[in-house]
């Protein structure tokens, strides 16, 4: 069998004129369609049923919602609102209502309401000078001052040479030290003590007392001889005033009339 005889129609394999897409590598299976279902990377071109979720559960409870037995209901409400026991409470004194003051006569300025009734002069009143609305800034008198006409200042004039007494200058004087160098204020004397031989130093201490007892002592006249009575006889002693006793009836005199 011949090789023309093995194709069958009028194609026969050939040169490409150009590049195709089968002489180059693909990367093969890598990329997948967009899919048809779900929300995500959904195919653009199809349409979208509609899409339901479960939710998700809210923290704050709805309004209708009841707090249940967590708070504690006040004894004196009932299933037909409050009860009709009065309550009082500890409230501050209010404060009187001030009454209607009317004016009184004294109030009024009669002598006042001519101006407004009949002509009047113009009046005028002393008032104090108003810093704000003052415009007009202009220097006084006493702002100018002449031109002196003694001195080294004069205007106009020819000044004759003119001196002054100035105070003396620390540079450029003939006491100026350019070296800086300290006077004989600025050494300590020398303790003479240190090169020579040093006396003996007396101070003025305080007072010493003997060391003595201290404790206070009974003297002469602190002691009575007189008022011993373990060595000899204790002489009698007499007090003033009688001890009665409760039961002595009272002296009873005879009264003659």
């Amino acid at each position: 069998m011949s090789n023309k005889e093995a194709w069958v129609g009028t194609w026969r394999p050939h040169k490409p004129r150009g590049p195709i897409a089968a002489l180059y590598g693909s990367p093969g299976p890598k990329y997948a369609l967009p899919g048809l279902t779900g929300n995500t990377k959904h195919d653009p071109t199809k349409g979208k049923a509609p899409m339901y979720s479960f939710g998700i559960r809210h923290h704050q409870p709805n309004h209708d919602s009841s707090p249940g037995p967590k708070y504690l209901i006040p004894s004196n409400i009932t299933r037909s609102g409050r009860d009709g026991t009065p309550a009082f409470s500890l409230h501050s004194r209010q404060k009187d209502p001030e009454v209607f003051k009317a004016p009184g006569p004294g109030k009024y300025s009669p002598e006042n309401s001519e101006k407004w009734i009949f002509r009047s002069s113009p009046a005028y009143s002393l008032a104090g000078r108003s810093k704000e609305e003052s415009t007009n800034q202009t220097p006084g008198p006493a702002a100018y001052s002449l031109p002196p006409v003694f001195g080294s200042k004069t205007v106009g004039k020819t000044a004759a040479p003119c001196f002054s007494i100035c105070g003396r200058s620390k540079t450029g004087n003939f006491d100026e030290d350019l070296k800086n160098t300290p006077g004989p204020a600025a050494y300590k004397a020398v303790d003479p003590y240190i090169y020579m031989k040093k006396p003996p130093h007396f101070s003025m201490t305080g007072r010493n007392y003997t060391p003595c007892d201290s404790t206070m002592k009974p003297g002469p006249g602190a002691h009575y001889p007189e008022r011993v009575t373990n060595t000899r006889a204790k002489a009698p002693s007499f007090s003033f005033g009688l001890r009665h006793s409760e039961y002595i009836a009272p002296l009873i005199e005879d009264v003659l009339e």
